[in-house]
């Protein structure tokens, strides 16, 4: 047999995969230009018109402005925290082989089994006793809480991957611990850290249950995963609207992805990821 032919069926596999996604995706499109009356009739046609009618009505009806800075603000000081705390406790597992260090690796990996929603009361419970409930404040504390196993996790596979020698030959230079981590294994985990990067911002971008729980409805404070179900009772479920706010929260999301996918290729591809 041909390897053309050997590889045919994994051909039509991938292609009737790129067509399950790319279709969804055309009509989710197509339909943020496109009237109510446009998206019942010809569900599947081009739209007549390439207006952002649709785009501003969505913008100024939900205060989309204020809700993407809102978060922005949130999502990005959540992701420097995560780095902060989620790095030095990846070295400090990678580089240790003892029982103890074992134990603490998995109870970072329990923290997956938890179910998102069975914290729900007990964090608002604490946001309450702290004084930041109705705050975005508390938000940027706890998001990078749930976020630590996954990130834990993946970083310290990568270091694990560093050659000791380089540590070693970094210490007789005299440098400290700090330095190690800051020069050696942060350099050489980036694509660690794109992965973790990228995850956890989609995550916290799009977080909603708690963001409603905890900051509230707020317009000058909501997410705008928020802010977003506010324009089904405003424009009376004009899908086109709907649709057309919804691509304008996808655009951070795209813009972030198109910087780190090449990172996180890397990862992927090299197979430092063992989970």
């Amino acid at each position: 047999m041909k390897p053309g032919k050997r590889w045919l069926p994994a051909h039509l596999l991938v292609w009737t995969y790129a067509v399950l996604l790319i279709v969804p995706l055309y009509y989710f499109l197509a339909s943020a230009f496109k009237s109510n009356e446009e998206i019942f009739a010809h569900p599947f046609a081009l739209p007549t018109s390439f207006g952002f009618d649709n785009f501003r009505t969505a913008y100024r009806g939900a205060d989309l402005g204020p809700a993407v800075v809102n978060s922005a603000l949130v999502t990005v000081l959540a992701l420097v925290l995560t780095l902060l705390l989620a790095l030095p406790a990846a070295f400090a597992l990678a580089r240790s082989a003892g029982r103890l260090a074992s134990a603490m690796e998995k109870v970072f990996s329990l923290g997956f089994l938890v179910p998102t929603f069975a914290a729900l009361f007990p964090t608002f419970l604490l946001a309450a006793a702290t004084g930041l409930f109705h705050t975005r404040a508390f938000m940027v504390i706890f998001l990078p809480a749930t976020a630590m196993p996954l990130s834990v996790v993946i970083l310290v596979q990568f270091m694990r991957t560093i050659p000791r020698e380089m540590e070693e030959a970094a210490r007789m230079d005299g440098a400290s611990t700090y330095a190690v981590l800051r020069h050696i294994y942060t350099p050489m985990c980036l694509p660690g850290i794109a992965t973790v990067l990228l995850l956890n911002f989609l995550t916290f971008w799009n977080e909603y249950l708690y963001s409603l729980v905890i900051i509230g409805p707020d317009p000058e404070q909501r997410t705008v995963q928020v802010a977003l179900p506010t324009l089904k009772a405003i424009t009376g479920t004009d899908y086109g609207v709907l649709t057309a706010g919804t691509v304008l929260t996808l655009v951070p999301v795209w813009v972030v992805y198109t910087v780190l996918q090449k990172r996180m290729q890397e990862a992927l591809v090299n197979g430092a990821v063992k989970m």
